[in-house]
């Protein structure tokens, strides 16, 4: 147990240094080539924060554990409205422009319903199992690919004016050779962390009797969440709560289209033990997000929604364990 437990640290950290140098290093190579700070903040931050969950997500299903790879993705996801946003709100109220609240949020909330389909093909077809098949791995890709062109020709209307930038002063300054090396470095550190992380909190969860679902939708969420919790959280204390909002949107979108169209593209995911209750939560934290954004206040999630999203967040966790003990 006291190795897994040493694994699971180990390779957490490597993971977050990888994904922090990986988008430092991206980052400024794609500053070099002209890319605007908002395409930058939509894809390449979207991504670097979104890194972790794709390399254990990948590196589970290689090793067998589809539902590790199903629950990182879910229990990311609700950790990021719940808690992330949550928490980022209780900091700094987010005010919310409208055409994120009538484009991006419903995007989040298309995602997660995307996935609560999947989940529930036994209901239109009784022989067929809740399984992320290649097929719909393949179709969350195109849902991905719609979704970057829309991010790219809106980020070209746009001019880039209006919106907040990437406020990082130090990747525009970077040499060529170090930006490179910090991308392969941060790739090398995700996908050996990655290994180390899955082997760690797999041996956690056979220790303790619990199932790799409950693992991945908790432990391992939470930590493959930190980089946009600290994004945000960060973002907000600079008064950037646009950064903040769009770091967990983007990464939302890009945790069902992305990480589980690429893995279950490779190896078809079953559901398992991951079920409605899950799904459901994902779904209707979606839902809450883009209710508190428009009602109450105008287009704004305070302080007081903030403290209600993370109690959620609680109550989920309190049940999951409690319905697992």
């Amino acid at each position: 147990m006291l190795l897994d437990i040493i694994f699971l640290i180990l390779g957490l950290v490597l993971i977050l240094v990888g994904a922090n140098a990986l988008t430092d290093g991206a980052s400024a190579i794609a500053r070099r080539w002209g890319v605007s700070d908002l395409v930058i903040g939509l894809t390449v931050v979207a991504f670097g924060t979104s890194a972790p969950e794709l390399v254990i997500s990948m590196v589970s299903a290689f090793h067998g554990s589809a539902e590790l790879a199903i629950g990182n993705v879910v229990g990311s996801n609700i950790f990021n409205i719940l808690v992330i946003i949550g928490v980022t709100a209780m900091v700094v109220p987010i005010k919310i422009q409208r055409s994120i609240m009538t484009n991006e949020i419903p995007l989040v909330i298309l995602s997660s319903l995307v996935l609560l389909v999947i989940g529930n093909t036994p209901l239109l077809d009784a022989d067929a199992a809740p399984v992320v098949t290649r097929a719909d791995g393949i179709l969350l890709l195109l849902f991905f690919t719609i979704f970057m062109r829309y991010t790219f020709s809106q980020a070209t209307s746009a001019g880039a004016t209006g919106n907040e930038a990437v406020d990082n002063p130090t990747t525009t300054a970077m040499p060529v050779w170090k930006s490179t090396l910090w991308v392969i470095g941060g790739l090398a550190g995700l996908i050996y962390g990655g290994d180390r992380f899955v082997a760690g909190a797999s041996g956690i969860a056979a220790g303790l009797g619990v199932s790799d679902a409950v693992i991945g939708l908790t432990i391992v969420a939470a930590g493959t969440s930190l980089p946009e919790l600290a994004t945000s959280v960060t973002a907000a204390l600079k008064g950037k709560t646009g950064i903040a909002l769009g770091n967990v949107i983007g990464s939302n979108i890009f945790n069902i289209f992305l990480v589980l169209g690429c893995t279950a593209t490779i190896r078809p995911l079953p559901f398992g033990s991951i079920g409605n209750a899950d799904l459901l939560t994902l779904t209707g934290a979606s839902l809450l997000f883009w209710v508190f954004g428009w009602f109450f206040r105008k287009r704004t999630i305070t302080r007081a929604e903030g403290a209600v999203l993370t109690l959620c967040y609680v109550g989920y966790v309190a049940w999951l364990l409690a319905h697992t003990a």
